[in-house]
């Protein structure tokens, strides 16, 4: 499922089969695309695929919400946005742009804090020149926590605790259960744990990091 070492990119765990509308999608035939592909939000995209803008369900939804009420101007005034949708007929017109979209090259986490940020479920992901290239979204994210435990521990190994302390820790274990990784043993120099335990963390798929070091249990939260 993943190559080796971290961090793992969105090309890793995005949807390459997606579907899209055109700017002159017809409101009806969003709705229906949305329930035959049970997605709440679809890109929308204009000549060779390059996206433009999203439409989602909160961008439909004004429509059924003014369907039988005049709100009162002041309300109007204040839900511009949402009055010009509720008049909307195409995708264009109902889309939210420029589309917040992510590069598959980008790293999960640049993902996480981009979906974060727009407070969005899922994110378009283009290539170079913006064209669509597939989806990620939040469930996808979540996939490195299935990453088996065995494949967590040997990362560890090689990338945090060979980097550090090399042939000063022979004796340090590395044991993962439940994505949880736990380091045991003597070390001459306990200065480099917090470090150690920053750099455990970022390895993909790590839920948490403990130290048993010389006896002493340390839990870095």
């Amino acid at each position: 499922m993943y190559g080796s070492g971290s961090p793992h990119v969105v090309s890793d765990v995005m949807t390459e089969t997606v579907v899209s509308v055109g700017q002159e999608a017809p409101f009806k035939d969003i709705v229906a695309l949305m329930a035959q592909w049970q997605v709440s939000a679809l890109p929308v995209t204009e000549g060779e695929g390059r996206v433009v803008g999203v439409v989602s369900e909160a961008d439909l939804l004004p429509k059924e919400e003014f369907r039988d009420v005049e709100p009162s101007r002041p309300e109007q005034l204040r839900r511009l946005g949402d009055m010009a949708k509720a008049a909307a007929l195409t995708a264009a017109e109902l889309m939210t742009s420029p589309a917040v979209t992510v590069q598959a090259d980008a790293t999960l986490a640049q993902a996480a804090r981009e979906m974060a940020q727009h407070h969005v479920k899922r994110l378009p992901v283009v290539d170079p020149w913006g064209r669509l290239a597939g989806i990620v979204s939040r469930a996808d994210l979540l996939k490195v926590f299935l990453r088996p435990d065995a494949e967590i521990a040997e990362e560890v190994c090689r990338e945090v605790v060979a980097y550090l302390f090399g042939d000063d820790a022979p004796g340090l274990r590395v044991e993962v259960a439940g994505g949880v990784v736990t380091l045991t043993g003597r070390l001459a120099d306990t200065t480099l744990v917090p470090v150690a335990a920053r750099l455990a963390r970022a390895v993909e798929g790590v839920v948490d990091v403990q130290w048993d070091v010389s006896g002493q249990t340390l839990v870095n939260r």
